[in-house]
């Protein structure tokens, strides 16, 4: 059985809920490491980025990820720049409106993807400033282990 995918209005609640005060260089590299070492721990063939505005902060590829995980990280990252939520948030919003992100904007797929695994990095004074992306599992696999990283670097 297919596991259901979370509702615009709980990924909207996550995303409200995992908020940064700031955002520095060592905060993008202990998520990013926090990823690797969760990845690594469950044998998961991924790639991990986390930029701030535009500028790729960390970077990694384990054991598994093929050079597809860097398209996809940078289709993801796309969907996150220009709609501010997650990529599975905007895949979310055109599913519940009965259609596709493709057929509902119309945006070029070898550019943009709206699947599972990038984050906003949002500062709430300041508001979106950078992405945490994961590829490689199936999205919603994606999308949780970065969610999780995010809260457990927030709630430390």
């Amino acid at each position: 059985m297919d596991t259901p995918f979370p509702s615009v209005a709980e990924l909207a609640a996550e995303e409200d809920a995992l908020q940064f005060t700031s955002f520095t260089n060592d905060d993008a590299w202990d998520v990013g490491a926090a990823l690797v070492a969760t990845a690594r721990r469950a044998g998961a063939p991924v790639a991990v980025e986390v930029s701030r505005a535009g500028h790729r902060l960390f970077s990694a590829a384990l054991t598994g990820a093929t050079p597809d995980n860097a398209s996809w990280i940078e289709r993801k990252t796309r969907v996150v720049e220009r709609f501010g939520h997650s990529s599975l948030h905007v895949r979310q919003t055109w599913a519940e409106r009965g259609t596709t992100f493709e057929a509902g904007t119309g945006l070029d797929p070898a550019l943009y993807a709206a699947h599972g695994g990038a984050f906003p990095v949002v500062v709430r004074s300041v508001g979106p400033v950078g992405v945490v992306v994961v590829s490689g599992l199936p999205q919603l696999e994606d999308h949780r282990m970065v969610v999780a990283a995010l809260r457990a670097h927030l709630g430390r």
